[in-house]
């Protein structure tokens, strides 16, 4: 243990003691000497963090913009992940920004190279960022024709090989084919009906490979809200398949951005059962040499699938800003769903008689078999009177039923906090009115430490907020400001857009509008983590997104204007529905907190280091109610000027 520490630890002297000693060397000596500011905010955070350390208590660190709370975290999770032999995780608010911290120019590389540390850090990441070998062959005979041969001839050597290997090599995220757009991703990374314990090419996986790789980390794991969340629920079920689990055994937890965590868990609780999902099952089973009345029930089945999907289609409406259709509970809905559920009923009873006739292969049926109970669990659950949330998303020709819990904190209670092990909650906004009761009781927390300091920037000296009226639906004018404004900072700008058909529809219009003399990047059309990379090598690019109000962190020259496309009220989808339903004053505690919050996350993104100076754009209706605006000024860092 000693020899990994940076400092040492006799017999007779507490490990504690000695990291508080070796912290306070950190922050009053060391960073100092390396050109760091010192920084008292800073100081009273790390030390905070220890009794929570030491305690093996939930801490909520509250900690404004520049108070150095990635450092303080960091230091605390190596240390005591070397302690404990055993990885500390930091899961960030989603996919999009792991990344962030193991960039060249982040805080893990500024600490190696100060400290000395020699730091091991690996990212898992959700099954969906990695390449699928079958999908990449199947591509390779679609309308993917080039980009698939590309991919396929740039795979390491031993990915082609059917002899033994003695070395294998990660390969196959996400990352490493930025060019592709979100969508062309889509078509050649895993999802979950490939057959992957069937599969001639599950050792040479790229997920099976990455997954072996970051479970041997010894310092930290970094990985999203989704898959830590995901990890906590799959748990014992993958233990009872005989799987491992998705994370290994580790000493403690920071949730970065730790406000958005209450979500990520409804989701990991979330059932969906997509029309394409029970077609494909199904269709692969009928190539089997089945009985006749099996046949007879899965074409049936198949039928019923379209009808009740089509029903629930027909009755389902579209939410602003949000892929999220709210679903009428028509009679024909519930219809149809109870005589799917119960063909499906029939067609697994079926199934029972077809393994005794060994004519499916067992792993196939197994598949097939665990399909089918969470479909029919989900459609139970569904024609139920359930205390969850319902909605249908459509993409392409693909449609998903989806019910989500309404409340998590029970669950949150029994399998995450009832652990005795750190978990730190990390964001500039987590209190409400100064109180962490509301974040703590949504999540089932009942015993934690909390604290709160505010950013350290001279806001009023470096940051100009204009708040800039518009005319409701009038974009033109909105997008001949924005042109404006990038202009004048030479590019320079982060566009933040409230959801994706927003952005959409004004990178049509603004690119018919305008030829800039620099690029613009959007989110979606590259890598995430490249676009990033990009926007700030450039100087003068321009970058536009949907996901970034939190988490990207880029100091210095390259972002000195941000501006935000319009308020960042919450969609009008089934999960605010539900939201405001359940609340006596629906506005004041759920939009309004909602938008101020995100908001506030937004102007963030501006002033990263003391040395940072720009401008925030606000875009407004002319027709906004004076007590909100009278919120969002009260929230801003500075006074706007207009």
């Amino acid at each position: 243990m000693q020899n990994q520490m940076p400092f040492t630890v006799s017999k007779t002297e507490s490990f504690y003691d000695k990291l508080s000693e070796w912290i306070g060397d950190v922050f009053y000596d060391i960073l100092p000497e390396a050109g760091f500011e010192l920084r008292d905010e800073q100081i009273y955070m790390a030390f905070q963090l220890e009794k929570a350390f030491k305690q093996k208590k939930v801490m909520f660190a509250e900690a404004g913009v520049g108070t150095g709370k990635t450092i303080v975290y960091l230091l605390y999770s190596i240390m005591y992940a070397r302690y404990t032999n055993r990885p500390a995780v930091i899961a960030c608010a989603d996919e999009t920004l792991i990344e962030q911290l193991v960039k060249k120019e982040g805080d893990l590389a500024k600490l190696e190279h100060i400290l000395g540390l020699n730091i091991d850090v690996r990212l898992a990441k959700s099954q969906d960022q990695y390449l699928c070998l079958k999908k990449l062959d199947l591509a390779q005979g679609g309308d993917l024709f080039e980009e698939a041969l590309t991919i396929y001839e740039s795979l390491p050597q031993f990915v082609h090989s059917v002899n033994s290997m003695q070395k294998f090599e990660k390969y196959g995220d996400r990352k490493e084919y930025p060019s592709l757009s979100d969508e062309k991703w889509n078509k050649l990374s895993w999802d979950s009906l490939q057959d992957c314990f069937s599969c001639e090419k599950r050792h040479r996986c790229a997920l099976t490979l990455n997954r072996e790789y970051y479970r041997h980390a010894r310092d930290l794991i970094i990985c999203s809200h989704d898959f830590y969340m995901e990890y906590i629920w799959t748990r014992e079920s993958r233990k009872r398949e005989g799987q491992l689990p998705l994370l290994p055994e580790h000493s403690s937890v920071v949730f970065d951005e730790g406000h958005l965590l209450e979500f990520a868990a409804q989701k990991a609780l979330t059932y969906r059962f997509t029309d394409y999902t029970l077609e494909t099952l199904l269709t692969r089973l009928m190539e089997n040499d089945v009985r006749e009345k099996t046949l007879n029930t899965i074409e049936q089945a198949l039928m019923e699938n379209d009808t009740f999907f089509d029903a629930v289609s027909q009755f389902s409406s579209p939410a602003q800003g949000s892929d999220k259709q709210a679903i009428r509970k028509h009679p024909l809905v519930a219809k149809t769903g109870r005589k799917l559920l119960s063909t499906l009923q029939e067609l697994e009873e079926e199934l029972v008689f077809e393994s005794e006739l060994y004519v499916i292969n067992e792993y196939d049926l197994k598949i097939v078999e665990e399909f089918l109970e969470q479909i029919t669990y989900s459609l139970s659950l569904f024609l139920q009177e359930i205390n969850g949330i319902t909605w249908l998303e459509s993409a392409g020709n693909e449609r998903t039923l989806v019910i989500m819990p309404r409340m998590v904190e029970d669950v949150m209670r029994e399998e995450v906090f009832s652990q005795a092990r750190p978990y730190i909650f990390s964001s500039a906004t987590m209190s409400n009115e100064k109180s962490f009761d509301y974040i703590a009781g949504s999540l089932g927390i009942t015993e934690f430490l909390a604290f709160s300091v505010a950013s350290p920037f001279d806001y009023d000296a470096n940051m100009n907020i204009f708040l800039a009226l518009f005319t409701q639906g009038d974009d033109n004018s909105k997008l001949e400001y924005i042109i404006e404004k990038i202009r004048e900072s030479e590019g320079r700008a982060l566009i933040l857009f409230n959801n994706k058909a927003e952005m959409i529809d004004a990178k049509g219009k603004l690119m018919e509008k305008e030829t800039f003399p620099y690029p613009v990047y959007f989110e979606g059309y590259e890598e995430i983590s490249t676009l990033v990379a990009k926007f700030q090598s450039d100087e003068q690019a321009v970058l536009c997104s949907v996901n970034l109000w939190e988490g990207l962190d880029i100091p210095g020259r390259s972002l000195e204007n941000v501006i935000i496309y319009s308020l960042p009220f919450p969609p009008n989808d089934p999960v605010f529905t539900a939201k405001r339903e359940a609340s006596v004053d629906p506005f004041s505690k759920v939009d309004l907190p909602y938008m101020l919050l995100r908001l506030r996350q937004g102007v963030g993104r501006l002033i990263r280091t003391e040395t940072d100076r720009g401008s925030v754009h606000i875009l407004i209706d002319k027709e906004l109610d004076s007590i909100i605006m009278d919120k969002i000024i009260d929230v801003l860092p500075t006074k706007p000027l207009q």
